[in-house]
């Protein structure tokens, strides 16, 4: 059966309130890394990204958050890519975009140790309201295709779509960002 490609999907309001709120306070200062990318040039412009991410252990205490993920990437997948599948490999992360903050034109899958991200998944975390700019963008051949900013929706895509956070311009957008693993492709 083939399935109707998209260049992404989305499940609104998979995490509540109260859930949103008990991940945002584990945002500490202390455990976060500034998540910065550059194209070799020496100013701003040449910037790739700008952010910065805190991992989620996938312990006891954040156990609920893979478990529910990963039912909605299983959900997506089998609605429309049907990729083969094998988990999470690497540490979800809480991702923060302060005023400045952005991320370019990119993909999440390619050599080496991201080879083997099959679907990219982000949680809106932040009110719709809370921030300007921080436009979660897809490119579909000449088009700009937004994705919905309510909070508590799941996005989920295919790692080789291309795609961008545009800059904040006013406040604070925080999102989880993970990859949906399998055998790289062939």
């Amino acid at each position: 059966m083939e399935l109707p490609f998209a260049e992404y999907i989305y499940f609104e309001q998979m995490f509540q309130p109260q859930e949103i709120e008990h991940l945002l306070k584990q945002w500490s200062s202390e455990d976060t890394q500034d998540a910065v990318m550059s194209s070799g040039s020496d100013n701003d412009e040449g910037q790739l990204r700008k952010s910065t991410v805190q991992f989620l252990d996938n312990n006891d205490l954040n156990r609920w958050v893979y478990d529910k993920l990963a039912m909605v990437v299983q959900q997506g997948n089998m609605q429309s890519y049907g990729f083969d599948l094998a988990g999470f490999k690497e540490k979800l992360q809480l991702t923060q975009y302060a005023e400045g903050d952005h991320f370019q034109w990119h993909m999440d899958f390619g050599a080496n140790e991201i080879s083997h991200r099959k679907l990219s998944i982000t949680v809106q975390l932040s009110k719709p309201d809370a921030y300007e700019g921080g436009d979660l963008l897809f490119r579909a051949n000449d088009k700009e295709i937004p994705a919905p900013r309510t909070q508590g929706t799941v996005v989920v895509f295919p790692s080789f779509v291309q795609h961008r956070v545009t800059p904040i311009t006013k406040g604070l957008r925080r999102s989880i960002v993970g990859w949906a693993a399998g055998h790289p492709y062939r």
